[in-house]
């Protein structure tokens, strides 16, 4: 894979030659984005698991102290006191008939919320919403009657997390234009929770490595020994 002359030119200021503690990679990052735009700032992580064995799988959510910059559009199906409980809590969409709006096509939101009891008819939807990843879930907070909760949570800066099948696990962690501060204190939470999240039956290194980039920059290796 080629790059262009920005990201060569920005990768040629990455000290590569060793991992880096947490502030100072984030720094390297910030210094090193080249695009016109606010770019997301991002960490990568490769696990020591199989996440072809069910006992393997690593997922979660944690909530960043300071968000992910990112205005997230919340949809919650629900009907009734909740639905009113959900336009009070701020969300952006509410109500029963987005069911048939996605099955027609509809789609612009980031997160969908639901009561238990729309699930027999969100259910209907997985096709549509479980390859996006938009599928409710109780694990992840998105299946819950305290709709109040969960957007607020939401808004605030919760983010699921889960391994793919090559052992890795990415998530946004704040904007390019974030205090650095802000940025390590994301950060750091952000592996606490995928270290907590880590299974019984990993066996080995559980974090081999640590990577943050931003959107369109190159990636700064982590020092990952302080959080094993």
């Amino acid at each position: 894979m080629s790059h262009g002359k920005k990201y060569r030119g920005a990768a040629a200021t990455i000290d590569r030659s060793m991992p880096h503690e947490p502030g100072k990679a984030l720094a390297q990052v910030q210094s090193a984005a080249f695009a016109k735009f606010d770019e997301t700032v991002e960490v990568a992580m490769n696990l020591g698991v199989d996440p072809r064995h069910a006992d393997q799988i690593v997922r979660g959510t944690v909530v960043l102290p300071h968000g992910t910059g990112k205005s997230i559009r919340v949809l919650v199906l629900a009907q009734g006191e909740k639905e009113k409980e959900a336009e009070e809590a701020g969300a952006d969409f509410v109500g029963p008939s987005y069911v048939q709006q996605i099955k027609d096509g509809w789609l612009d939101c980031d997160v969908i919320v639901a009561t238990p009891d729309m699930m027999g008819a969100v259910g209907q939807l997985g096709r549509i919403l479980g390859p996006r990843g938009l599928m409710p879930n109780p694990k992840s907070g998105t299946v819950t009657m305290d709709v109040a909760k969960a957007i607020k949570e939401i808004k605030a800066g919760k983010i699921e997390f889960r391994v793919d099948k090559t052992g890795n696990v990415h998530a946004p962690i704040g904007k390019v234009s974030f205090p650095l501060e802000q940025l390590r204190e994301n950060l750091v939470t952000f592996i606490d929770a995928v270290m907590r999240a880590k299974p019984a039956a990993a066996k080995g290194t559980y974090l081999r490595s640590v990577t943050v980039s931003s959107t369109m920059g190159p990636g700064v290796p982590i020092d990952a020994g302080g959080f094993r």
